[in-house]
């Protein structure tokens, strides 16, 4: 058979899943139309976003977790959006927040090793005009989007 698992991990990334409604009806003891009647009504309130998958990122090959603390350079620390938003693009970022504080962004990034993450910064201080950063490897990771791993 053929493998399309890089494939469908790309999509499941980008918001390709869907919920299992009879799956959830059984857990709420409700009918299954009642479940996507509701489902429905929150994606048309715009309350979900999208739906996504919770991996196993050591198993998928992108183990090496870091969160990465961005000051920005003067010239864009007027409009952090823009550089967000521009960071937000980037196949290796996970997350992007905008925050107070000592620092202007807060980035989750997901590469394969060290080595990558390394090429990725040298890249990342021109392309995003950042003026300070400070780095915090995560060692393990125990909860995901509210699941429990």
């Amino acid at each position: 058979m053929k493998n399309i698992e890089p494939k469908l991990i790309e999509l499941f990334k980008t918001g390709y899943c869907t919920p299992q409604i009879a799956r959830i009806a059984k857990k709420l003891h409700e009918p299954g139309t009642t479940i996507h009647y509701n489902i429905k009504r929150l994606e048309k309130e715009g309350k979900i976003k999208a739906y996504g998958a919770v991996f196993d990122y050591k198993k998928i090959g992108y183990g090496y977790c870091v969160y990465v603390f961005a000051n920005l350079k003067s010239d864009k620390y007027g409009d952090p959006e823009e550089m967000a938003d521009k960071i937000a693009k980037d196949p290796n970022v996970e997350s992007v927040d905008i925050c107070s504080g000592d620092f202007e962004l807060i980035l989750k990034l997901r590469t394969r090793d060290v080595d990558e993450y390394y090429e990725w910064v040298k890249k990342s201080i021109k392309l995003y005009h950042f003026a300070k950063t400070l780095s915090q490897i995560s060692l393990k990771q125990v909860k995901a989007e509210f699941v429990k791993l």
